[in-house]
């Protein structure tokens, strides 16, 4: 109920704001870092691996890793690209 009340006092933010802040640029820069590394690492892992198993599960946790990576990529980008479009209308 508290915090039902607390997300109404704060409001939805339904889109999300044109201006990306430093603390915000930091922390994406820091969620590349890490998946970057994570991917580096599993697949370090899985190529000293002897267990089929195992290193199946460690290219798929590198797979994953790389993904996010992708996808945080394509979300900075599109906002770019929106960013940039709407400047020229």
């Amino acid at each position: 109920m508290m915090q039902q009340q607390n997300m109404q006092q704060q409001g939805i933010m339904q889109k999300p704001p044109a201006v990306v802040t430093t603390k915000d640029q930091l922390y994406l820069t820091d969620m590349l870092s890490w998946n970057l590394l994570a991917m580096k690492k599993a697949h370090f892992y899985a190529s000293q691996c002897q267990d089929q198993e195992i290193k199946a599960q460690l290219d798929q946790v590198g797979q994953m890793h790389h993904q996010h990576y992708q996808k945080i990529l394509t979300h900075l980008g599109s906002g770019q690209q929106s960013q940039s479009s709407s400047q020229f209308q």
